[in-house]
C-alpha cells in the first residue's frame, strides 16, 4: 500500500490488539504524515492498523497479504566508523542478523548500539520488510564459525583466484578499515573459508557489505 506509513511495534502482534506506542510514533503519524491509518509489522507479518482517538494507542486490524521480502543471510562484520551506513544498506538488502566481529585492525570499538538498533528499525520500515534484523553480541575473530561463512576477500583485486564456492552459504564476513591482517588471512585460508570477489577495486567496508550480500542472494 503506497504512501501508508509503516511502523515496527514489536514481534507480539495479533489482530484486534490495542497496543500503546511511543510518543515519537504518535508525532510521526499525527503531525508528519497527518493520518490515522498505518501498517504495523513484526515477526515477518504485516497488519493494517489505526491510531486511536486517545492519541496513545494503536488498534491492530487484519493481516495483509504482503509477504516478508527478508532473507536468512547473516552479516559478520568488523565495526567501522561509518557503521550506520553499512547497517542501513545491509538491512535494506534484507539480512536476518548482524554479528559484530573484533579483529586486529578494528578501530571503532565504542559503538552506540541503541542508535544502531534505531537505524535498522527505520531501514526496515522504509524498505518494506516485515521483520527487523537481530543485532548479536560482538565476538572475537577466533570465535567465527569458519565452516559456515564466506569472506569478502580484497585479495581478489590483486589477482588472487577465488574458490567461487559460496552459493549455498548463508553468512558473509566483511573486514575492517585497513583489511584483515596477514595472520587473520592465514587463519581464513587454513580453515578453507571461500572468498568472494567484489571486483577489481578495493571497496570501503560500508559498500562491500551490500555487494557481498547481493552475491549470496543473486
Amino acid at each position: 500500500m503506497k504512501n501508508i506509513p509503516r511502523i515496527f511495534i514489536g514481534t507480539d502482534i495479533t489482530s484486534g490488539s490495542i497496543i500503546p506506542v511511543d510518543k515519537s510514533v504518535i508525532h510521526y503519524l499525527s503531525h508528519v504524515m497527518r493520518c490515522n491509518n498505518c501498517l504495523v509489522f513484526g515477526n515477518a507479518c504485516e497488519y493494517n492498523a489505526v491510531l486511536n482517538p486517545d492519541g496513545k494507542t494503536i488498534t491492530v486490524g487484519e493481516k495483509t497479504e504482503h509477504n516478508d521480502p527478508s532473507n536468512d543471510i547473516t552479516l559478520y562484520f568488523s565495526p567501522i566508523k561509518r557503521l550506520d551506513d553499512m547497517m542501513n544498506m545491509a538491512t535494506q538488502m534484507g539480512i536476518a542478523k548482524f554479528v559484530p566481529v573484533i579483529t586486529e585492525r578494528t578501530v571503532a570499538k565504542h559503538i552506540n548500539w541503541e542508535r544502531m538498533k534505531k537505524i535498522v528499525v527505520e531501514a526496515s520500515e522504509q524498505s518494506n520488510r516485515n521483520s527487523v534484523p537481530e543485532i548479536a553480541t560482538p565476538i572475537k575473530f577466533n570465535e567465527l564459525p569458519f565452516s559456515d561463512i564466506v569472506v569478502a576477500d580484497e585479495r581478489a583485486a590483486y589477482g588472487m583466484q577465488m574458490q567461487n564456492e559460496y552459493k549455498n552459504h548463508k553468512a558473509v564476513l566483511i573486514g575492517p578499515e585497513g583489511g584483515f591482517s596477514d595472520a587473520e588471512f592465514e587463519i581464513l585460508d587454513k580453515n578453507h573459508v571461500p572468498g568472494i570477489s567484489l571486483g577489481k577495486t578495493i571497496l570501503r567496508a560500508e559498500l562491500a557489505a551490500p555487494i557481498a550480500i547481493a552475491r549470496l542472494v543473486e
